[in-house]
């Protein structure tokens, strides 16, 4: 059977017996798609007889919310899919009930491949099933025009029928405002207006679980607070965020996927409170157990203003059964973003003037960052280090090619009395004297790509395949063009400053003003092809830089490898 890019499930099973057999069907269907899986729940549709299927609406319970948490954490097992369960027949219990869509729902990705649990007798590829199937989905949905069709049977082999399970609750995932224990089969209110919110970077299933909810809630217009500026600030790894622009975009698409009806108002969120402590028109929050404290302040806040209290719809958190060590244990972007480390995350440059036989890699970072820490682990795995700064201490050497502009430059009194240039005299002419310092970076910087230069070329007489430069301006100095990659260590500017306070005892305010005339972690991972950090043990950066140096070996173009 062929792979496709895009596909649509169509669940016909009730949801109760469904479940167990959940991790099958999504099993069977990513074999089958590689890219986006769309999920039609129509529990108790027959696609056998003459007659075309019809959409019929869902009422929207508590299991059938139970039902969708399960769905995506059962998904999250097969993180290539990209899994959007569509909301549309999904109805709550509401004075407000819009018709149901007469017309074909365009969706972002249209299916090539339709798939279903409906169950033959005779258990087999019945073909008038999946005729019918197929006009079933092209009636609802815009498709591929060849679209193909598939029914799954995960759990049984060919003739063999399964027992229907008890009808067993699904575990509860979501709590709603009230106290009050409720039943599976209770019926969820529908709300005119309602809010959700978060950072939504590289969204997941657990963000697809807070946001689906909140669509089944929301009957006119759901406000969609996303985080942005100083919210940030805090995150684990900020400098791998996604722009703001690019996580409404993914939102965006996502949401009109599964409820078109819907009035997204998507919003920067830059407060804890956002529009949900403010707007008088908004009904409702959705939070997870996480934001549930947050969701309480904000009606503190409310009432404080003279606002009605919003009603509170907490959802578990989805547990991450493939974390590692120093991941956390539920499904989060946090955890995304540190499994972003070591990996190449753009397209290396071509350098054809380079020796062919050498890779050259670029290694910054802050002040502070670990760079040289991760520079002699790369060559504890084969690589040939060059240190700028040795270089640069060499260049100023009475005899180095950068000492007599240098003195010319900023004259005798810049030396001690043997005649070596004082550096901390130097250092305190050129800081914070703009002007200064470019006279003295335009006279070292090309002194310090030359002496690079030979370097590399004592590294292709020594066998190396692979070089690093340790530098810490090595962007500054435009010296990208002497490598092939790039790679950043990155590091909580509150960190750097301790360890520099501890490194080289200097205050905080000196540490501060160190890293301020340098260029932020977040500019210089925007032109990185790798982004490593030493924030945790020394093991995990071990391991880190292991993991990149693997992949570098994976990549590295044959003719680099003519020495090995």
């Amino acid at each position: 059977m062929a792979v496709f890019r895009s596909g649509l499930l169509v669940l016909t099973t009730p949801l109760a017996s469904l479940a167990p057999r959940l991790a099958s069907i999504l099993t069977s269907a990513a074999r089958l798609v590689n890219h986006t899986l769309y999920v039609h729940l129509q529990p108790g549709m027959s696609l056998e007889g003459p007659a075309q299927p019809q959409s019929s609406p869902v009422q929207a319970t508590f299991e059938v919310l139970d039902f969708i948490t399960h769905l995506y954490a059962g998904a999250d097992v097969h993180r290539h899919l990209d899994v959007r369960i569509l909301l549309t027949n999904i109805r709550t219990k509401s004075t407000f009930l819009p018709p149901l869509p007469t017309s074909v729902q365009n969706l972002a990705h249209p299916p090539e491949v339709v798939l279903t649990d409906f169950q033959t007798l005779d258990g087999s590829q019945y073909n008038p099933v999946k005729q019918q199937l197929v006009r079933y989905a092209t009636s609802c949905y815009s498709c591929c025009p060849r679209l193909a069709s598939v029914l799954l049977y995960p759990d049984y082999g060919i003739g063999e029928v399964p027992v229907e399970p008890l009808d067993v609750p699904l575990p509860s995932t979501i709590r709603p405002a009230s106290p009050v224990a409720r039943s599976p089969k209770q019926p969820v209110r529908g709300y005119y207006r309602g809010a959700v919110g978060g950072t939504f970077d590289r969204l997941h299933n657990a963000h697809k679980v807070l946001l689906s909810v909140a669509c089944i809630l929301a009957q006119e217009q759901l406000v969609v607070g996303v985080a942005d500026k100083d919210l940030l600030k805090s995150k684990l790894l900020p400098e791998l965020l996604q722009p703001y622009t690019e996580r409404v975009e993914h939102l965006s698409e996502f949401l009109v996927d599964i409820k078109p009806s819907l009035t997204f108002d998507v919003i920067p969120l830059l407060d804890p409170y956002g529009p949900a402590g403010s707007d008088p028109s908004l009904e409702f929050l959705v939070v997870s157990e996480e934001t549930y404290r947050g969701g309480m302040a904000i009606n503190r806040f409310r009432l404080e203003n003279d606002l009605e209290e919003l009603a509170l719809y907490q959802i578990q958190l989805l547990k991450d059964l493939r974390h590692t060590e120093n991941e956390e244990d539920k499904v989060s972007s946090s955890s995304f973003r540190q499994r972003m480390l070591g990996n190449l995350l753009r397209p290396p440059y071509e350098r054809p003037e380079l020796p062919t036989c050498l890779y050259v890699i670029g290694l910054t970072g802050i002040s502070g960052s670990g760079k040289s820490s991760i520079a002699q682990r790369l060559k504890g795995l084969g690589a040939f280090v060059i240190d700028s700064d040795h270089l640069g201490h060499w260049a100023y050497a009475p005899g180095g090619p950068a000492y007599q502009p240098v003195v010319e430059a900023f004259g005798t009194d810049i030396l001690h009395k043997d005649g070596i240039i004082n550096r901390k005299v130097l250092g305190s002419r050129v800081f914070g004297n703009k002007k200064q310092l470019k006279i003295l970076t335009d006279i070292m910087w090309p002194i310090i790509a030359k002496l690079a230069r030979e370097e590399m070329d004592r590294a292709v007489a020594e066998g190396k395949r692979v070089c690093v430069i340790d530098a810490a301006v090595l962007l500054e100095a435009g010296w990208q063009n002497l490598v092939h990659e790039v790679w950043t260590a990155v590091i909580p500017e509150t960190e750097a400053v301790r360890r520099i306070v501890e490194r080289d005892g200097l205050s905080e305010a000196a540490a501060q003003s160190r890293l301020q005339s340098q260029m932020s972690g977040q500019q210089l991972v925007e032109q990185s092809h790798v982004v490593l950090s030493t924030l945790w043990e020394p093991h995990i950066t071990q391991r880190q830089v292991e993991k990149a140096w693997a992949l570098l070996q994976k990549r590295i173009p044959k003719t680099h490898q003519a020495l090995d």
